[in-house]
């Protein structure tokens, strides 16, 4: 457990919300934004900006590390009228799904929204998520091929 989990309750949670926004396509976000009775008021604290992060790599199961390459990555920061401070990262250059990513992480912390951003966003990019790890491993058992040995008599 790290000293962030230890000090902040509920960190665990926090990066599943993390994980499924990066994960969201912009077109979610913009409907679940679309669902809100109330819009909040979103004040950008950082970016949205574009960067890019160096992305590591390992030979087979435990070999040593090393740079595989550059990916691009867009994050932005806002803080709702009510204070709370969202932050989001993600894949690419969409700044617009950077933003509505730090809005809606913000708003899972307001226990007032929390629900809401459930329902609306987090579950369905799981079960799409889940749909996909579904049929991939389908796919791959389509090609599997089991290998066994007969015996041929007592020799």
């Amino acid at each position: 457990m790290t000293l962030a989990e230890k000090n902040e309750p509920g960190a665990g949670a926090r990066k599943r919300v993390a994980d499924l926004l990066a994960r969201a396509e912009r077109q979610e976000l913009v409907e679940a934004w679309e669902k809100l009775a109330e819009k909040p008021a979103a004040q950008p604290v950082r970016g949205p900006e574009t960067g890019l992060v160096m992305v590591r790599g390992r030979m087979g199961g435990g070999g040593a590390p090393f740079n595989l390459g550059e990916v691009t990555v867009t994050r932005a920061t806002v803080r709702l009228a009510s204070g709370t401070v969202g932050h989001a990262q993600a894949l690419g250059t969409d700044r617009e799904k950077a933003r509505l990513s730090a809005i809606f992480d913000a708003l899972w912390q307001e226990p007032v929204t929390q629900s809401f951003v459930e329902q609306a966003l987090l579950q369905p990019i799981a079960a799409r998520g889940a749909d996909a790890d579904r049929r991939k491993a389908d796919e791959t058992a389509a090609t599997r091929v089991d290998f066994f040995t007969m015996v041929r008599g007592d020799d």
